[in-house]
């Protein structure tokens, strides 16, 4: 048997037995404790946390992915806004730092389908069935006509439940 036919067998031993390995680490790998110092939020979504009660000031890496609002207790509340990473600093009153903690935005969990109109995009969450979605990335024409419709329909829900002039209560004929 030739060297080259040699050298060509032992590198397929070797790839079999590193995919053999590999098989077998995966399910520990896959079952491996989450990161404590990162914070996983999908985007729009929030997820509270909880920090030192001694927490004064909160300062966020990028707020256009998300938002950090510090609530009594040492509770926060995170906000995913955009897709990415970035991070939260919390410090106390004389200014030291407590938490520096990475905050990973993923994308939304809901059944969402995407299409494509050349080269714009329109999302749709379909839980049961499909219904207009902003998601970032979406058309300019899309996403102005669905959040012009949102705020049309969240103006007129605030307007219906205003209390009629006069103070008193409303009446049907």
């Amino acid at each position: 048997m030739s060297i080259k036919v040699q050298r060509i067998r032992a590198r397929a031993r070797f790839g079999l037995r590193s995919l053999a390995i590999g098989c077998l680490l995966w399910p520990a790998l896959a079952l491996a404790a989450p990161d404590p110092d990162k914070i996983a939020v999908n985007v729009d979504q929030a997820k509270l946390v909880k920090l030192p009660a001694k927490v004064a000031t909160i300062v966020v890496g990028n707020p256009l992915i998300a938002d950090v609002t510090l609530q009594s207790g040492g509770i926060v509340v995170v906000t995913g806004k955009g897709y990415g990473a970035t991070n939260f600093i919390a410090m106390d009153r004389a200014g030291d730092i407590l938490v520096d903690r990475l905050i990973q935005v993923e994308g939304p969990m809901d059944q969402v389908v995407t299409v494509y109109r050349g080269i714009d995009r329109e999302s749709y969450s379909c839980m049961p069935i499909c219904q207009r979605r902003v998601t970032l990335g979406d058309g300019d024409t899309y996403f102005k006509a669905t959040m012009d419709q949102a705020g049309t329909l969240s103006s007129q829900a605030a307007g219906s439940g205003a209390a009629p002039a006069g103070g008193g209560a409303a009446r049907s004929n």
